[in-house]
This record gives C-alpha cells, sequence and structure tokens, in this order.
C-alpha cells in the first residue's frame, strides 16, 4: 500500500465478506475528484479491492432494508451513521452494480459488513446510468 492508502481510517469488518474470510481490514480509496468511485481495499493484500460507489447519484431511489442483525454486528442503533456503499463490476460494454449485496460502513466506529438483502428482488447486475 502507498504511504496515503497507509494514513487512511483503516475499516473492520464485523463479518468477513463471502469469499475472502481472512481479509479484515480494508481502506475506502478515492479514484476520482468528486467522490463518486473508490477502491475498497485489503490492509493485508492490496491487490485485493473491490470497486465500490455510493448508491444514490446511480441509483437516486435505492434504499436497502437494513435487518436488525447488522445494526447488531456494526453495534449501532442509528441508521443515519450507515453508510451503503455498492460493489461495482466494470465491463466493457455497461457497469453493473450489485444492489443485492451492498457494503454497509458504520461512520463513527469504521466497521463494516457486507450484506446480502433477504425478501427483495434487488438484482446482482444493475445497469449502471452514468452519473459523473
Amino acid at each position: 500500500m502507498t504511504d496515503t492508502e497507509l494514513n487512511m481510517p483503516i475499516i473492520d469488518m464485523a463479518v468477513p465478506m463471502p469469499g475472502f474470510p481472512a481479509h479484515r481490514q480494508f481502506v475506502l480509496v478515492r479514484l476520482n475528484d468528486n467522490g463518486l468511485l473508490y477502491a475498497f481495499t485489503s490492509v493485508d493484500d492490496p491487490n485485493l479491492r473491490f470497486l465500490v460507489a455510493p448508491p444514490e447519484p446511480f441509483f437516486p431511489d435505492y434504499a436497502p432494508e437494513i435487518e436488525n442483525d447488522v445494526f447488531a454486528a456494526l453495534n449501532t442503533k442509528d441508521p443515519d451513521r450507515l453508510l451503503v456503499m455498492v460493489v461495482i463490476t466494470a465491463g466493457v460494454q455497461e457497469t453493473t452494480a450489485n444492489l443485492l449485496a451492498p457494503i454497509i460502513v458504520d461512520r463513527d466506529s469504521r466497521r463494516a459488513m457486507q450484506v446480502v438483502l433477504s425478501g427483495t428482488d434487488m438484482p446482482v447486475r444493475a445497469v449502471m446510468r452514468q452519473a459523473y
């Protein structure tokens, strides 16, 4: 990791991301000036990173219901403290966002987890509209 990345606040995963049990600490690295794209980068392995973005500019009506167990795992009860990020897959033809499994970050404690939303028909690959 670069010196700048090492000085960024570390986000601790309350529950490891599916498929990545050994990676518990990440940083959000801003990729553009307007703050729409970030690399969610593993502290232990900087080659492991996920392209993420806040959903609002791309999906203004996206409002996932966060279950009580997520609040408990993040040790918060205040939904206003939560930052929601969606995982992006950039392709040649189109770019998609995983709306079914957002990453939820508590802004104060910097604890996070990827949540698979239940009882919803949110798509895993929602085509993104360009917002930048």
